[in-house]
């Protein structure tokens, strides 16, 4: 019998546009893609991006690499991207992204990956496009990107806010991958600090960043400090700076049942404009 060509296929540098309109077409949910094209264009590939294209016209996307993100598949199309995504399971820890893609995408994947560790089907997408300040918000001015030498400082705030949060260790054995990952983030100015006697207390990280919208992750508070209102400030101040650079518009989302974390996003002016599932495997 005769295999007809998928229309499934990875991205060339070709693709690239193409791509970024489809991404552009919902930003806060095609930010992480859309930032992963750019990096993919520089770096000249774009093998991890598989797209889906109707009679020659890019039309879905799917990042395929240690996360799986789709960004504008349908229904139809989600069957092609599960066949040629099957066999990655030991590649894979998480399935994350816009709420009815990924439970649609993960149920042709659980026959071949079998039951996730956990599934986080309620996860708010927010946005805000208005600094802080302008609600009488003020901004933390201890608030600043991390530096180059203060790699090993922020190191135990991302390992606890990475443990929190996904239920194990961000590594095994050496920390030496992982700590390239975070000297990475600092190196291209997208972690953000406060240091109190020598010791990071706040951090977040800016996770994507693309077409003027970053996405933030890994909000974290030294557990002593928390339930004392210093987060709204200091996000305030992550906020002021990124939009007034190249991200006027900020995204970021959160678990359903983080009721304080919730509570802080809304004092910032951050509103709802989609749901979120993560997938943990």
């Amino acid at each position: 019998m005769l295999r007809t060509r998928s229309p499934v296929r990875p991205l060339s540098l070709d693709d690239r546009d193409a791509a970024l309109d489809l991404c552009a077409r919902d930003l806060p949910r095609g930010v992480f893609v859309a930032a992963r094209v750019l990096e993919g264009a520089r770096t000249g590939s774009l093998s991890s991006v598989l797209g889906h294209s109707d009679d020659g016209v890019l039309s879905s996307l799917c990042w395929a690499s240690a996360n799986i993100v789709p960004v504008g598949t349908t229904e139809e199309n989600r069957p092609l991207f599960a066949e040629r995504l099957r066999r990655w399971r030991g590649r894979c820890a998480s399935v994350f992204g816009p709420r009815e893609e990924v439970l649609g995408l993960w149920q042709h994947l659980e026959p071949h990956w079998g039951q996730p560790r956990v599934v986080r089907a309620h996860q708010p997408l927010l946005v805000a496009d208005l600094p802080p300040s302008a609600a009488g918000v003020e901004p933390d001015p201890r608030v600043r990107p991390a530096r180059a030498d203060e790699v090993d400082l922020v190191l135990p705030a991302a390992e606890h806010m990475f443990t929190a949060e996904i239920g194990y260790r961000p590594y095994t054995g050496s920390s030496r991958g992982y700590r390239a990952s975070l000297a990475s983030l600092i190196a291209r100015g997208h972690t953000y600090v406060v240091v109190e006697d020598g010791e990071v207390v706040f951090k977040t990280d800016i996770g994507s960043i693309a077409l003027g919208c970053a996405q933030l992750q890994g909000v974290w508070v030294a557990p002593r400090l928390r339930g004392q209102g210093r987060a709204v400030p200091m996000l305030a101040a992550v906020l002021e700076q990124v939009m007034a650079g190249p991200a006027p518009l900020v995204s970021l989302y959160v678990n359903d049942f983080n009721t304080a974390a919730r509570a802080t996003y809304e004092r910032l002016g951050f509103r709802a404009v989609g749901e979120f599932t993560t997938v943990l495997l």
